[in-house]
C-alpha cells in the first residue's frame, strides 16, 4: 500500500472521530429525489450494521443527471461492507463534520461494477471540479484495486 493511501485512510479515520454528535441523530428519512443535495459539498451517508445500528459518514458525493447520488471510497471500508449486507441508505446535506444541514432522503445502495464508475466518476467530478482532480492524482495509479464506486437511488416518493 502506498504512502498516498495509507495517508488516506488516517486522514479519514481523524475525520470519523470529528463527526459532529448531530450526525448520530440521523436515524430515519423521507422519500424522493436527492436534488436537496445539489449545491452542497458533502453529504452524510448513513448505513446499517446487521444490528439495525446506524452508521453516518461524511463524504465527498455527486448526483448524476438520472437523480442517482455517487460516492467513491475505500473498497474495504465500513460503509461498503455495510452497503453489501443491508443496501438501505440515508443521506442528507452536511458540514465537513457530519452537521446535517437538511432531511436525509431515503435510498437504495449498491456497489458499482468497475464498468459503471466512469459514470460515478463524472457525477464526482461535476461537484468539485479541479480541487477533486488535485485531490486524487497521489492515489491514481492504485485507484482501481483500492478504491470502489458507490450508487444510491432515491426511493420513489
Amino acid at each position: 500500500m502506498s504512502l498516498a493511501i495509507r495517508a488516506g485512510k488516517a486522514m479519514d479515520k481523524v475525520y470519523l472521530r470529528m463527526r459532529h454528535p448531530r450526525a448520530f441523530e440521523v436515524t430515519s428519512g423521507r422519500s424522493g429525489g436527492f436534488d436537496a443535495l445539489r449545491g452542497h459539498k458533502y453529504a452524510l451517508m448513513v448505513t446499517f450494521r446487521r444490528s439495525g445500528k446506524a452508521v453516518p459518514t461524511p463524504t465527498w458525493f455527486g448526483v448524476g443527471e438520472e437523480g442517482n447520488a455517487y460516492a467513491h471510497t475505500y473498497a474495504d471500508a465500513g460503509k461498503v461492507k455495510r452497503l453489501r449486507n443491508d443496501p438501505r441508505v440515508l443521506l442528507a446535506p452536511c458540514t465537513v463534520r457530519g452537521k446535517p444541514l437538511g432531511p436525509a432522503i431515503e435510498g437504495r445502495g449498491r456497489v458499482l461494477a468497475r464498468e459503471e464508475w466512469d459514470r460515478a466518476e463524472r457525477a464526482i467530478q461535476a461537484n468539485y471540479g479541479l480541487g477533486r482532480r488535485l485531490y486524487m492524482v497521489p492515489a491514481s495509479g492504485e485507484r482501481a484495486t483500492t478504491m470502489t464506486y458507490l450508487e444510491i437511488s432515491p426511493l420513489p416518493s
